[in-house]
């Protein structure tokens, strides 16, 4: 029953990303980083995690301010996530919003070492 709830969770949170999660997804979903394939709100055991490469067993989260108060809640979610194998990345989302090629750039690193050569990011256009 855990599970239907989980998956049913996850579903309303992609109808409902935050700004960051949104800029984030946009680069994550077009494989820009070397073909990677990311998914985005994936339940892992009771958890929902905002990004990740099944492939490469890693996670990206991105915070709110909410987070501040919540870190003893976020490193038990951290640690269970680790004992299932995967690695966790957590941004501000305001650091996605303001250095979004930044971030980009570690997530590539940490999927293919830090001499990945990193690809020209396309540039914003328009709104958002």
């Amino acid at each position: 029953m855990r599970d239907y709830f989980t998956q049913q969770r996850a579903r309303e949170l992609r109808g409902h990303l935050s700004d960051a999660e949104q800029r984030l997804w946009r680069y994550l979903r077009r494989k820009y980083l070397h073909r990677h394939r990311f998914r985005r709100q994936v339940p892992i055991g009771p958890y929902i995690a905002d990004f990740a490469c099944l492939t490469a067993s890693l996670i990206v989260e991105v915070d709110g301010s909410q987070h501040a108060r919540e870190h003893v809640y976020d490193e038990k979610r951290d640690e269970y996530l680790r004992s299932r194998g995967f690695r966790v990345l957590r941004f501000w989302s305001d650091q996605v919003l303001r250095e979004t090629e930044g971030v980009l750039t570690a997530i590539l690193r940490e999927l293919d070492g830090p001499s990945a050569p990193i690809p020209a990011f396309p540039r914003k256009r328009g709104k958002g």
